[in-house]
């Protein structure tokens, strides 16, 4: 970079001009903010029940097979009888009627739900709904399938506490719509029963147990593979490619069977083995001594873990599993309910250490999670979720299920005692209570987020830290390149890729409409990573503006910045556009924020599906896997960033334009300028990465990310005109002031200007020069 000696080597623009937002502005966002925040907020008691309204939306086989009618809707909140003939299949209720069933949109999401007497659950229909996930972009039978899980549970036995609610499968992409759906349908079927409406034989509490089985905790010898296999220790399944494709055919999955795996059908598909590790003497024959004493050391009190091995054609961890994610071909069964192993569950065995045991292509180890309720003396199941595909997004699913019952030598059995009459007698109130029932799900939320809850939490703190010392860190500007790439890349790739914390206009577009229809925190409240972000970006608004967000917790944003690095880094020619352009553009974020914003007023799910202008949901959430035109659009704009640094940013962002308009009660100016700046000095403004400064020298505060490089300009006393002035009179004065140079005689009077100090002219010497 070339070294300016005067000032007047940067050429010449117009005088600065310093523009600030009016005080009455001010006041009228805060009056407008305050008259919001006052709006009454609606119940859902307030709200009157449209049972009779969804039910024309449904069949009753629906929600019951073979049901042919409903009854007319009766009580409060109303149910309506679903008959099969003459007989009484069950009932039907609105999840919204007994529960909160607050979605992503901030709306409802009402689902028709068939109970019968017994208070089992026999079927669901998503009869209204404004997700806009689900309107575009994720199918909504997919999403509707998640719900799959809760159909045949038996709801009776969560609400007398013998059970814990069943769980639903997530959606990727759909987290926060899957789990309102599966919660409000159980915590509303759970009142249900409780109210006695049903009127079956609903069960109101477990049925004592016979006897109890209570795992040994000492270790016998260690055993051989046949030793295992023979008395039940192990368990095995074996599939032929055949009989897997035969399985598929009878399922009515032709095509899926036309595409198997290899050309013979005698061909092994799979031959699976299952055995709990965590049993004392099974971990110590199939881990070594070793091995067992330095995993059971990992494990916790009363912790479980159950050892998987494969080998053949199919993979049971799936060519797809990433760090961070699921095993989506294998779910642990027990009493109805299931749950998938994590990666961070995972341990991988090169071989299996028992005597006569065979070589395994896959061997994994996994940790039962702590917050399912797993008994390992009680019958099991490992199911393993065949997948074959036909084409690139069609494929079929088949369960096979490998059961487990743990033989009675690993286990001391116990008569149990009998129950008191007046126990068996009580009232169903009195039952064992359900014990999420007075948990809102937003707090099963944090709970089950608390890892990265903190995380987020640091990661913010060291943000506020970097913005408070920011003339420490860019007076080293080496320093200042690689600690904000280092953070953008955290943000791309955990807070973004890993943890899906993208925040977008919808959340604006949502948070609007529900303080003028009724507003709920419940709902703000189930996506911790999202609202943590918001009151984050909410406080940074009153400090520096949009800058905090869109320059360094804007995943797509930190995407296009570090693509463009590395464009950069590759020699692609960057395009300056001119500023009279420039400036011109920059309103067409404003006008499409206006847009959607207006629109949502007439319907939040129409503004939210042209929302889609943001390619937030196709590159950060669903990271591409989606179809092309999105796909298309979001590679467009990133490869325009290449050339135009955050091109998107820059000119089509409607976030960026709703975070501008509140930014302009910021309360604090840290971006500091030279009175040089603008008149004659351009440096900063030509330099600016997002072309934030105007030719006259002002910071436009809507259009700056902070990314702080004009501070870096600053202080740097090699590029910065100004700076470079004040270091040659220090040069100079510190020559002067040299003995060798100046003789004998006192030093000459000094002065400090901005801190600096420089020499003070002598007015009888004369002009220096």
């Amino acid at each position: 970079m070339p070294e300016y000696a005067t000032l007047t080597d940067c050429p010449q623009t117009l005088s600065r001009k310093t523009t600030r937002p009016a005080v009455w502005l001010r006041w009228v966002l805060l009056v407008l903010f305050t008259l919001l925040a006052a709006m009454p907020v609606v119940s859902m008691a307030e709200a009157a029940s449209r049972l009779a309204e969804y039910l024309p939306k449904a069949q009753p086989s629906d929600l019951f097979p073979g049901a042919d009618r409903f009854g007319e809707p009766a009580g409060e909140p109303p149910i309506a009888p679903v008959w099969r003939g003459e007989v009484l299949a069950g009932y039907a209720y609105l999840n919204s009627d007994f529960t909160s069933a607050t979605g992503y949109s901030g709306k409802p999401i009402h689902i028709l739900a068939g109970i019968d007497p017994q208070g089992v659950l026999r079927g669901f229909k998503l009869v209204h709904h404004q997700e806009p996930i689900v309107l575009i972009g994720i199918p909504e039978e997919k999403v509707v399938a998640a719900l799959d899980t809760l159909i045949g549970r038996d709801i009776g036995r969560v609400a007398a506490g013998a059970e814990r609610p069943p769980q639903v499968d997530i959606v990727s992409g759909a987290t926060v719509t899957v789990l309102v759906m599966g919660d409000s349908v159980v915590r509303s079927a759970v009142r249900l029963i409780r109210s006695g409406r049903l009127g079956g034989d609903v069960a109101v509490g477990a049925a004592p147990p016979a006897e109890i089985r209570k795992l040994k905790t000492e270790a016998g010898a260690a055993r051989s593979w046949e030793e295992l296999v023979g008395d039940g220790s192990i368990r095995g399944l074996g599939l032929s490619v055949g009989e897997v494709s035969e399985a598929f055919v009878r399922a009515g999955e032709d095509k899926a069977a036309q595409h198997p795996e290899t050309r013979s059908p005698e061909d092994r598909f799979i031959s699976l083995y299952v055995a709990p590790a965590s049993v004392p003497e099974i971990g110590l024959s199939l881990l070594g001594k070793e091995g067992y004493e330095r995993f059971r050391a990992k494990l916790r009190p009363g912790q479980q873990a159950i050892l998987v091995a494969g080998d053949g054609a199919y993979s049971f961890k799936g060519s797809g599993y990433v760090r961070g994610g699921i095993f989506d071909r294998i779910e642990l069964m027990q009493d109805g309910q299931g749950v998938r192993f994590r990666d961070r569950g995972h341990t991988r065995l090169a071989d299996i250490a028992a005597e006569g045991a065979p070589h395994f292509r896959e061997i994994a180890l996994f940790t039962v999670p702590e917050d399912f309720v797993f008994d390992v003396t009680a019958p099991w199941e490992l199911q393993l979720l065949v997948q074959r595909s036909w084409s690139v997004r069609d494929k079929a699913v088949l369960p096979f299920d490998l059961g487990y019952s743990l033989p009675d030598r690993y286990v001391t059995v116990e008569k149990a005692k009998p129950v008191p009459v007046a126990m068996a007698e009580a009232e169903p109130q009195a039952a064992a209570p359900f014990a999420d029932e007075s948990e809102p799900l937003w707090m099963q939320m944090w709970r089950m987020n608390t890892v990265e809850i903190g995380i987020t939490t640091f990661a913010l703190l060291l943000l506020t830290v970097i913005f408070f010392f920011q003339d420490w860190l860019v007076r080293r500007p080496v320093l200042h390149v690689w600690v904000r790439r280092s953070y953008l890349a955290f943000v791309l790739v955990w807070l973004g890729w890993y943890a899906n914390a993208q925040l977008s206009v919808v959340n604006v577009l949502t948070f609007t409409n529900a303080l003028i229809t009724g507003f709920n925190w419940e709902f703000f409240l189930s996506a911790p990573l999202i609202f943590i972000l918001w009151a984050t970006v909410a406080a940074g608004l009153l400090f520096w503006g949009r800058g905090p967000f869109c320059g360094w917790l804007c995943p797509f944003g930190a995407l296009q910045e570090l693509t463009n690095n590395f464009a950069q880094w590759l020699k692609v020619p960057q395009i300056k556009v001119p500023f009279w352009l420039h400036e011109r553009l920059w309103p067409v974020k404003y006008i499409l924020f206006l847009g959607l914003f207006g629109l949502s007023f007439y319907s939040v799910a129409l503004a939210e599906v042209f929302a889609e202008v943001e390619p937030f949901k196709t590159a950060i959430i669903l990271k591409f896997a989606r179809d092309w035109p999105f796909v298309i659009f979001a590679l467009t704009l990133l490869s325009l960033g290449l050339f135009i640094e955050r091109f998107y940013c820059r000119y089509l962002c409607p976030l960026g334009a709703a975070l501008a308009i509140p930014g302009r009660i910021r309360m604090f100016e840290w971006l500091k300028r030279w009175p040089e700046c603008g008149s004659p000095c351009q440096r900063c403004a030509k330099e600016c990465p997002v072309q934030a400064i105007h030719p006259e020298g002002q910071i436009n505060v809507n259009e700056c990310i902070y990314c702080m490089h004009c501070q870096e300009l600053y202080h740097d006393d090699h590029r910065c005109p100004h700076m470079i002035q004040v270091r040659l009179k220090r040069e100079k004065f510190e020559r002067l002031s040299s003995p060798a140079t100046r003789g004998p005689g006192p030093a000459p009077p000094v002065i400090t200007h901005r801190g600096v100090a420089i020499e003070k002219p002598d007015p009888a010497a004369g002009s220096p020069n």
